[in-house]
C-alpha cells in the first residue's frame, strides 16, 4: 500500500459530524476517512440522553433559541444558535426518513424527553442509547459506497500546509508507519478532549487530538476555557466513570445528600433541572458542606418503567454492584465536554484556507459558556452536513487539486516522551483546573505545563515521527495548557467557568468570545 493517499475530501473523525459530512460528499467526490480506533469507538455512541430539535406540538424553534442563549449564560453567537434550531428539525426529519428508530409513545408519536435547562420536551431518544443509533443510520447510508474510503486505526499527527492552505494530514497508520494524506479539503471532526482530565465520561480517544493538529498548524483556536462538568457521573471506586444521563432527572430521578434530603431545590429556582453547570457546583458544594457523597435516587419512581426506559444505564449501574431502581447512586461531576475548540465560521471554516472543523471539535459559539443539554448530537449533525457542503462549494470554486508535493515529508522529530505523561497531566488539570477555579490554582498548574509545552513545540517544529502513544501524550498537554491558559485570562465567572477569586459576571470587560494563536 503507498504510504500517500490521495482525495477529493478528507474527514478525521467517525463520529456524528464526520459521519454525516461524509453522507453529503459521497456523491461528490472521492472521501477519504480517518478514524483514530474503530470506527465506533467515539463519543457519539456514548451519547445516551438524545438529541434536541424542535419537532414538538408544543415546541418552536424560537423556544429552542431561548433556552440555549439561556443556557450559555450570554456568550452564545446568537447566529449559529439560529442555524442550529432553525436548520435542526429537517436534519432529524432526514435521520428518521433514513430509519432512525426513535422511540414512540403507544399512539406513534415521538416520546419526547425533557432534560435540564430545556422549556418543553424536545429530546428525540432511543433508549438510552441514542447515539448508537445515529451512528448506524449515518453508516448505512455509507455502506458499500465506492467514493467512500475508510481507514481505521489512523492517529493524525500533522496537518500539512503549503502556499498557504492546508493539503492534507501526515497520519500514523496501524503498524506505526507514517503516511500521508492529501486532498482540496480537510474536515477535523474528533471530538472532544475529556481525556484531558482524570475523572471523565469521555471514551478514551477523547484526547483533544483535532485541537492540537489545528493549532499547529497556525489556526485560531477560541473558548477554550469553557469545559462542562457532567454531574451525574456514577461515583463507585474501582468502577469506569459511567454517564448517568441528564434524561433520568428528566423522568424524575432526584439528587439527594447522604441523609437522603433533596438539596437542588434550595441551591437553584430550576432544582434538580437546573443547567449542568449549575448543578455540577451545587453539587460539589453540598458534598463539602456534608462531608459526604452526593447521590441520584430513582427509588420513588416505577422499578420495571426505569429499567425499560434505560436498560443500557441499568445494565451498567449492575457492573458496579447497584440496582438502577432501587439503590442510591453516588454521583459526582466529571469532565464532559468542551465548548471551546477551532475556531470557524457557520460552516466549518477555519482560520486557513482548506480547513473545516464540525462537531464537538469546532467552536462556533453555538453553546456560549455552557452547552444546553442534547444540543451536543444536533450540532453534530447540522454543522457537519454544512461544513460538507462548504467543502464542495470552496472546492469548486478555487480549483485547487491538492497533488502530491515536489518535496519528500520533513524529517523525523525527537520520539521521546513529553515531560508530562497524559495520565500526569490529567492528575493536574483535575486538582487545578476544575469545577471551581483560582488564579493561584491555574498559576500552579501553568508552572508544570508551560515546561511540558515547551517539549512539545520541540518536537512539532521538528516533524512527525514519534510513537502514537507519545503524539497523544502531547495532544492532551497542548490542550491541558491552553485550557489553563485561557481560564486564567478570564477573571470572573461565567458558564462553565467559575473562579473563586472573581465570582461574578462581568459582561462589561468579559462579555466576548478569547481565542489564541500558535504562528508558524
Amino acid at each position: 500500500m503507498n504510504a500517500r493517499l490521495l482525495a477529493d475530501y478528507l474527514i478525521i473523525g467517525s463520529g456524528i459530524a464526520g459521519l454525516r459530512a461524509a453522507v453529503t460528499l459521497q456523491t461528490r467526490g472521492r472521501v477519504l476517512l480517518l478514524t483514530k480506533s474503530d470506527p465506533g469507538a467515539g463519543s457519539t455512541g456514548y451519547a445516551q440522553g438524545g438529541i434536541a430539535a424542535a419537532v414538538g406540538p408544543d415546541d418552536s424553534p424560537d423556544l429552542h433559541f431561548a433556552d440555549t442563549v439561556a443556557a450559555g449564560d450570554g456568550l452564545c453567537d446568537e447566529s449559529a444558535v439560529r442555524v442550529l434550531v432553525e436548520q435542526g428539525p429537517r436534519y432529524v426529519r432526514e435521520l428518521e426518513e433514513w430509519g432512525a428508530a426513535f422511540d414512540r409513545r403507544p399512539d406513534g408519536l415521538l416520546d419526547l424527553a425533557r432534560e435540564g435547562a430545556h422549556s418543553v420536551r424536545r429530546v428525540l431518544h432511543a433508549r438510552d442509547a441514542t447515539g448508537r443509533e445515529i451512528s448506524r443510520v449515518l453508516a448505512a447510508r455509507l455502506m458499500g459506497a465506492p467514493q467512500v474510503t475508510v481507514v481505521d486505526h489512523a492517529l493524525a499527527v500533522q496537518i500539512i500546509c503549503e502556499d498557504g492552505r492546508v493539503a492534507g494530514v501526515r497520519f500514523l497508520d496501524a503498524t506505526g508507519q507514517l503516511r500521508e494524506a492529501r486532498a482540496r479539503a480537510t474536515l477535523i471532526a474528533t471530538g472532544g478532549a475529556g481525556q484531558v482530565y482524570r475523572e471523565t465520561t469521555n471514551p478514551p480517544v477523547a484526547t483533544g487530538d483535532g485541537v492540537a493538529l489545528a493549532y499547529f498548524s497556525g489556526a485560531r483556536i477560541a473558548d477554550m476555557e469553557f469545559v462542562q462538568f457532567h454531574p451525574t457521573a456514577l461515583s463507585v471506586p474501582g468502577a469506569p466513570r459511567y454517564l448517568l444521563s441528564e434524561a433520568l432527572r428528566g423522568e424524575g430521578a432526584r439528587l439527594v445528600n447522604a441523609q437522603g434530603e433533596a438539596f437542588m431545590s434550595r441551591e437553584d429556582p430550576a432544582g434538580d433541572l437546573a443547567p449542568r453547570d449549575r448543578v455540577a457546583r451545587a453539587m460539589v458544594r453540598e458534598s463539602e458542606r456534608t462531608g459526604a457523597p452526593v447521590y441520584l435516587s430513582l427509588a420513588h419512581l416505577p422499578a420495571a418503567a426505569m429499567r425499560e426506559r434505560f436498560p443500557l444505564i441499568a445494565e451498567l449501574c449492575r457492573r458496579a454492584g447497584l440496582d438502577l431502581s432501587t439503590d442510591r447512586l453516588p454521583v459526582s461531576p466529571a469532565a464532559h465536554y468542551v465548548m471551546g475548540g477551532v475556531a470557524t465560521d457557520l460552516s466549518g471554516r477555519a482560520s486557513i484556507t482548506g480547513l473545516y472543523a464540525a462537531g464537538e471539535v469546532a467552536c462556533t459559539g453555538v453553546h456560549g459558556a455552557n452547552r444546553l443539554a442534547s444540543n451536543s448530537l444536533l450540532e453534530g449533525l447540522v454543522f457537519g452536513g454544512r461544513a460538507a457542503d462548504a467543502m464542495e462549494a470552496d472546492a469548486v470554486a478555487d480549483r485547487w487539486t491538492g497533488g502530491p508535493p515536489a518535496v519528500d515529508p520533513p524529517p523525523t522529530g525527537p520520539s521521546g516522551p513529553p515531560l508530562l505523561s497524559a495520565a500526569e497531566t490529567a492528575d493536574l488539570m483535575w486538582r487545578h483546573v476544575g469545577v471551581f477555579r483560582d488564579g493561584a490554582s491555574l498559576r500552579s498548574a501553568l508552572e508544570v505545563l508551560d515546561p511540558a509545552w515547551a517539549s512539545v513545540e520541540s518536537a512539532a517544529r521538528a516533524g512527525a515521527g514519534a510513537a502514537a502513544g507519545t503524539w497523544r501524550a502531547r495532544s492532551v498537554v497542548a490542550v491541558a495548557r491552553l485550557i489553563t491558559r485561557a481560564a486564567l485570562r478570564r477573571e470572573e465567572s461565567r458558564g462553565a467557568h467559575w473562579r473563586r477569586d472573581f465570582p461574578e459576571k462581568d459582561d462589561l470587560h468579559w462579555k466576548r468570545h478569547e481565542s489564541e494563536q500558535r504562528y508558524v
